[in-house]
């Protein structure tokens, strides 16, 4: 696996992500490279921290990234979520149910002792969503380091996280509030391409949604299918794929689904049934008469855009030792 980040497939794309990182984020501070001449080992130690722990679990990709987008919507990228203790982000709703923690921690074991104090827990999250994305068969993309970490995690800031039940307005919103636009929200959503949800985040489309019957935006050939995995009055914590056939690959198949009334989140489907939404998801799946997009480019894109919400640099925030833990 690890010969394949110098895969030739990704060199062009490399080469555009590149360019455009150094223009969104020149302005703020952090920049490619960071740790180049004060850890030159440290995104190689994060990849490989990634690598291990997802040849033994592959549920920790889709885990990480989300884990880095939770992050940034809320007090910004500055690895808050990551901080243990009473009513903090971690034991917020959105986020007990998120996967990978550990491998934050392990990655961070490592840098401490290769370069202690150096290398910040929002830098490892970071590039730990990155390579996941990666090691899905996902576009691998330069990350701007260089962020610092925050003190300051509280459960109740996790209201501004889109929620599975939200309106396409109500999510541009809180996207636009941070500077991204409706094709980021997309793409970034998009990234339910990998992992699963529990039946309680959406069963309740199953049974007696309207009328007595499902949610007409499903698919009715595809209902029997979801109410036989997601049983009225099953277990709420079974998990499935959000991208019914391909939930272990980074690809296109989320919005063909979604376009086939397959989509297991409302707020998901809802990308479809809103036309503001709907043209964004046509280009990326290329269809007849749109103006392709390329999901994984534009993805990568949009990352680097939201990984630079409310980063702290410089002198702001600090270096954790643990990532759990507010020095």
């Amino acid at each position: 696996m690890k010969g394949a980040y110098t895969n030739p497939r990704f060199f062009l794309a490399m080469t555009v992500m590149l360019a455009m990182a150094a223009a969104l984020v020149q302005a703020q501070g952090t920049r490619v490279g960071f740790y180049a001449r004060t850890c030159p080992r440290a995104e190689s130690i994060v990849r490989s921290t990634v690598q291990s722990r997802f040849r033994s679990n592959p549920n920790i990709a889709p885990g990480l990234l989300r884990m880095h987008f939770h992050d940034c919507f809320v007090q910004g990228c500055d690895a808050s979520i990551l901080i243990d203790g009473p009513n903090t982000e971690k034991t917020a709703p959105p986020n007990r149910l998120l996967r990978g923690y550990e491998v934050i921690d392990d990655a961070k074991t490592q840098l401490e002792a290769a370069c202690p104090g150096v290398v910040s827990c929002a830098d490892i999250l970071a590039l730990a969503a990155r390579d996941s994305v990666f090691l899905t068969r996902g576009i691998n993309w330069a990350v701007p380091t260089g962020r610092r970490d925050g003190r300051v995690s509280l459960a109740s800031d996790t209201t501004i996280l889109p929620g599975f039940r939200e309106s396409i307005d109500s999510q541009k919103q809180k996207f636009a509030a941070f500077g991204l636009n409706t094709q980021d929200l997309v793409a970034l959503v998009g990234g339910h391409t990998i992992g699963t949800s529990a039946c309680q985040l959406f069963s309740y489309r199953l049974y007696n949604f309207t009328n007595g019957g499902p949610d007409p935006t499903i698919n009715p050939a595809f209902v029997p299918q979801l109410q036989a995995l997601c049983p009225q009055n099953g277990d709420g914590s079974r998990r499935i794929d959000l991208d019914t056939g391909s939930g272990n690959r980074f690809d296109t198949s989320f919005f063909a689904n979604l376009r086939n009334g397959r989509g297991i989140l409302e707020s998901d489907q809802k990308l479809w049934t809103d036309p503001s939404t709907r043209t964004f998801v046509q280009r990326f799946l290329g269809e007849r008469g749109s103006r392709p997009l390329n999901f994984n480019v534009e993805f990568a894109r949009s990352m680097v855009k939201m990984s630079n919400i409310g980063v702290k640099t410089g002198t702001n925030g600090e270096i954790r030792r643990i990532c759990s833990a507010i020095n």
